[in-house]
């Protein structure tokens, strides 16, 4: 039996060779099992991210660390399983809408989260806002409320894909957390785990993504759409902005609020629905529930007006050990700030560009974020009514509402929010909230 050594898996790709199937295999394995030293993890990580993979070695490595856990199997489930990832942004609350929308059509979306990460907000963080959610259930659980509800949004546990939970946290300490390799890897490794059919991304750009530039957002959906496939995982990708909020509110609790509305009907902001709609009918057709994007939508429309897709997220919170009524009376269970004041601007104009990344820090200013990985979140904390591109600011129409625990905080994010706001004399030019898509 020969002996693997993984500091030669570590040079070959230093040196800018191509690794193969058992390479990667083999080093994936020391990372899960603890054999891979930390300091040789992380020197793996930065010979990617100079030299980076080509398209097998990201398909090794991607089914390698699926493999490193246990993997979910749905088959006994009457509709195909299905689910989304978005790359990051402020005031995404997507997921919230998407998945019971979906479930409401007939599939069903084992939906695996993250918690806020730099200045982008966690879906976790915001379910957590309601009372009782167990964002991270045992399996059993987790299953049940998928099989019940037909949606279930919670964490990582530490049975799927645990060799991509101690590989992101050395990535993230060693400053290689930006290769598109590894991103990909991270990503589809824990949807391979989950056991879906099929799989859509919204890969962000813009001034609020991780990706800022078109560019380099557009090569990581590429990368992840081919790879996926090379995996057997049908994928699509849509190319979304992220140079302005998604939707009227950032924060937790907040963000909560403006998903029910959008099931509910009582309020829908037109481009966070846009976005919904897109990645859901994508969905719809890769699992089969549709024939095309026209036939999905019509679908679609007829879950949001008809009621079922805010039963089914009823359904869920239910499951997951949230209140039997929390759609009906949401504003009864979401906490609430203490101060609630407008950010007004400091003198009246257009909306011309917006520092979206800055209204993110912000959130994490208030406590809706975290600055260290075992700091608390104040999910009541955030800002409503932002103000959008093209509006008209002024006394009677401020920049936001900022919900805050002190006027001190409140009267701090009000100056963010003035120095994240440019205000210009005419209307500018709208890009498309939806760029391209890929696959």
């Amino acid at each position: 039996m020969s002996v693997y050594f993984p500091q030669e898996t570590i040079r070959k790709k230093r040196d800018g060779g191509i690794l193969d199937k058992a390479d990667i295999a083999q080093f994936v394995a020391g990372i899960a099992d603890g054999t891979a030293a930390d300091a040789q993890i992380g020197a793996f990580a930065m010979a990617v991210l100079l030299r980076g993979m080509e398209s097998g070695e990201r398909v090794a490595l991607t089914e390698a660390m699926a493999r490193s856990g246990y993997t979910l199997d749905w088959s006994d489930l009457p509709g195909p399983t299905l689910d989304k990832h978005s790359t990051g942004g402020i005031g995404d609350k997507v997921s919230l809408i998407l998945a019971p929308l979906v479930a409401a059509c007939g599939g069903f979306v084992p939906m695996i989260s993250g918690r806020g990460l730099g200045h982008t907000g966690g879906t976790l963080d915001k379910l957590e806002a309601i009372p009782g959610y167990a964002a991270q259930p045992p399996l059993d659980l987790f299953r049940k409320a998928v099989r019940d509800a037909g949606a279930a949004i919670i964490g990582q546990t530490a049975d799927l894909a645990p060799a991509d939970r101690r590989f992101y946290a050395i990535r993230d300490v060693t400053a290689t957390v930006e290769s598109i390799p590894l991103i990909t890897a991270s990503i589809l490794s824990k949807k391979l785990a989950a056991g879906l059919r099929a799989l859509v991304m919204d890969v962000k750009f813009g001034s609020g993504a991780f990706m800022v530039e078109y560019g380099r957002a557009r090569e990581l959906a590429v990368a992840i759409v081919e790879t996926a496939k090379g995996a057997g995982l049908p994928t699509i990708a849509l190319l979304t902005d992220m140079d302005r909020p998604l939707g009227h509110a950032a924060g937790n609790a907040v963000e909560v609020r403006e998903a029910v509305d959008a099931l509910t009907g009582a309020r829908c902001d037109p481009r966070l629905m846009a976005v919904t709609m897109a990645l859901a009918a994508e969905l719809l057709v890769l699992g089969g529930l549709a024939s095309d994007l026209g036939g999905a939508r019509q679908r679609l429309n007829a879950a949001l007006n008809g009621g079922m897709a805010a039963e089914r997220f009823q359904r869920m919170v239910t499951a997951l050990g949230g209140p039997r009524d929390f759609v009906a009376n949401m504003n009864a269970h979401l906490p609430k700030a203490d101060i609630v004041m407008p950010a007004l601007p400091g003198h009246p104009g257009v909306v011309g560009a917006i520092d979206t990344r800055a209204i993110g820090l912000a959130v994490m200013a208030l406590g809706g974020g975290r600055r260290r990985p075992d700091d608390k979140v104040d999910h009541a904390v955030g800002f409503t009514e932002l103000a959008g591109l093209g509006d008209q600011i002024g006394s009677d129409r401020p920049l936001a509402l900022i919900h805050a625990r002190s006027q001190n905080d409140a009267a701090t994010a009000a100056e963010a929010l003035r120095r994240a706001y440019r205000l210009a004399d005419r209307v500018p030019e709208a890009a498309p909230t939806i760029r391209e898509r890929i696959g």
